[in-house]
């Protein structure tokens, strides 16, 4: 796992948005969106859109496009691996 990855799990115990990570973390938009898909493909953590509460199944295809639409959440999986390190 990768600093930058994670940097965004430990953001990722409850819910937040793009916007909240993206303010609370030093990175760029690109570095953000690619930690988060690298996330998404390892099951690490899962999107959450139109809502908080609402998970979406996560198309690496479109992704990019969306990255800052969306809602994310670790999954157990990812926190695991998280506090595991």
């Amino acid at each position: 796992m990768t600093d930058i990855e994670f940097d965004i799990l430990d953001e990722l115990y409850f819910v937040a948005s793009y916007p909240d990570l993206r303010s609370t973390l030093s990175l760029s938009d690109e570095e953000l969106c690619q930690g988060l898909q690298s996330l998404l493909a390892k099951g690490y953590i899962r999107i959450m859109y139109p809502d908080q509460d609402t998970e979406h199944a996560y198309d690496p295809g479109v992704f990019g496009k969306h990255c800052q639409d969306y809602f994310y959440l670790a999954t157990k999986a990812g926190l695991v691996v998280h506090n595991s390190i």
